[in-house]
């Protein structure tokens, strides 16, 4: 079995064995006799396929010593249904029905459709099903081949996969939300929000699945949305520019064309550098294998080559140096520009406001006028005091001390009545001690009554 069916098999639950005879049967007969178990089969094979596509097990292939894989775009044709085959069913008949279902649905939308719509897929109206558009065009197309229009196809079964390439929708959200948010919480510097296409594929090819990198239609279709439809970056065919806010230009500039050139060329250096590297490694154990095998030509041609490498290597070093250099004044300047406009700003803010404030003398007018106006109202108040109705302070004393003298007399009768109850308690306790004596010694003396009255013939056992 093929590395994707092995994957689906064991990570899809929905793909249990009991269940594979009704997933790869032809359930699109189901559609009106049994709608919940066709909706079931639908929805299983479609979240099978875009997981499956989003851990990086559709369409595989090697490229530049990286294994790649489509994970935004599914190829539906001949090759998915042979990766899908099992021995013992033979392949999904119904997943053409499955891909007409999601395309309805707009979890997949054609290729080819979605670039060359210029409207959002986030808008509910993208596509107008009422208009001619290449959407209405290319579904009545795939009708009239599969013998809808004319009537052929009245027993419901499902048509045979015909070849096309689908976004998956989900997939491609979830992978522009993690560039952003990748490139957000990295960048330090405005310069770090730029880069040119190469320097985007390099950055972020393992963004859903680390071990396997994007394909260049994922990329192209990616970049796409997160340009047209997300808004996230600025994007002219060469040179990338992520918008962290929405007022954020989204023209591309030359300077930003020349910043992502150097950190694009600084990115060539490093790579460089580390083949060169590993060159030099590996010249250094020939020479010493034909050292070892007394072969002193071979051993003399690959020092050769190695003090070769090391000069390339050196010299990679001296311009990634001097590119580093550059980079770092270009950021330098932008952060001074960036601060010059700020100040600005605030020096246009302060004037403004010290406009509305007005000049020294003013302000001196303002605080006399407001002390002017706050020593009449103590004015006022000390005249409203004199006013007031005089006080025997001797009352007061008077009255306070009545206050104390009766919540003394309270606290005093509560103490009392607290003892009281204690007292009577323990009366109460030493009554039933007394009771309980008296039963005690009235007890010890029945019985001793009833001892002295017993013979020696009522005792059990004696002798006769």
């Amino acid at each position: 079995m093929s590395e994707l069916l092995n994957y689906i098999l064991a990570h899809e639950d929905a793909f249990r064995k009991n269940r594979l005879p009704s997933l790869y049967s032809d359930f699109t007969l189901q559609r009106t006799t049994n709608p919940d178990g066709y909706a079931v089969n639908v929805g299983a094979w479609e979240q099978a396929l875009i997981k499956a596509a989003r851990q990086g097990y559709i369409s595989r292939g090697a490229g530049a010593g990286q294994v790649k894989s489509s994970h935004l775009v599914l190829k539906a044709n001949e090759s998915l249904l042979r990766d899908l085959e099992i021995p013992e069913l033979g392949q999904p008949v119904a997943l053409s029905t499955v891909i007409d279902e999601a395309v309805g649905k707009r979890t997949m939308v054609p290729l080819q459709v979605y670039r060359t719509s210029g409207a959002s897929l986030r808008r509910r109206g993208w596509i107008d099903p009422g208009a001619l558009s290449p959407w209405n065009v290319m579904s009545w197309g795939m009708k009239q081949l599969r013998g809808i229009v004319v009537g052929s196809d009245s027993s419901g079964s499902a048509a045979p996969l015909r070849g096309q390439e689908l976004v998956l929708v989900e997939n491609l959200q979830e992978a522009a939300s993690r560039v952003v948010k990748q490139a957000t919480a990295q960048a330090s510097s405005k310069m770090d929000l730029v880069n040119s296409k190469e320097g985007f594929m390099n950055e972020y090819a393992g963004i859903l699945d680390a071990g396997v990198d994007f394909s260049e239609t994922d990329f192209d279709v990616l970049l796409l949305y997160l340009s047209r439809d997300s808004g996230s970056i600025a994007y002219d065919g060469k040179t990338i520019k992520f918008r962290p806010t929405p007022d954020t230009p989204t023209e591309i500039t030359q300077q930003d064309t020349t910043i992502a050139s150097i950190k694009t060329l600084m990115w060539t250096m490093i790579k460089q550098a580390d083949i060169l590297e590993v060159k030099i490694a590996e010249l250094t154990a020939t020479a010493k294998t034909a050292l070892n095998n007394k072969n002193r030509i071979s051993a003399l041609s690959a020092v050769r080559s190695k003090k070769l490498a090391e000069h390339n290597l050196q010299r990679r070093f001296d311009t990634l140096a001097q590119l580093e250099e550059v980079y770092s004044k270009i950021e330098q300047a932008t952060d001074q520009v960036e601060y010059v406009r700020v100040m600005e700003a605030s020096t246009g803010v302060l004037r403004g406001l010290n406009t509305q404030v007005g000049d020294a003398a003013k302000i001196d007018e303002v605080v006399d006028e407001l002390r002017e106006e706050m020593s009449k109202v103590d004015e006022v108040g000390n005249i409203m005091s004199e006013a007031g109705p005089e006080i025997d302070e001797t009352e007061i004393d008077d009255e306070l001390e009545a206050l104390e003298h009766k919540d003394q007399e309270a606290k005093d009768e509560e103490e009392a009545e607290e003892t009281r109850k204690k007292l009577a308690e323990l009366e109460s306790l030493e009554q039933t001690t007394k009771e309980a004596a008296r039963a005690e010694r009235d007890l010890d003396s029945a019985l001793t009554d009833r001892l002295s009255q017993m013979s020696v013939e009522d005792v059990p056992g004696a002798a006769h």
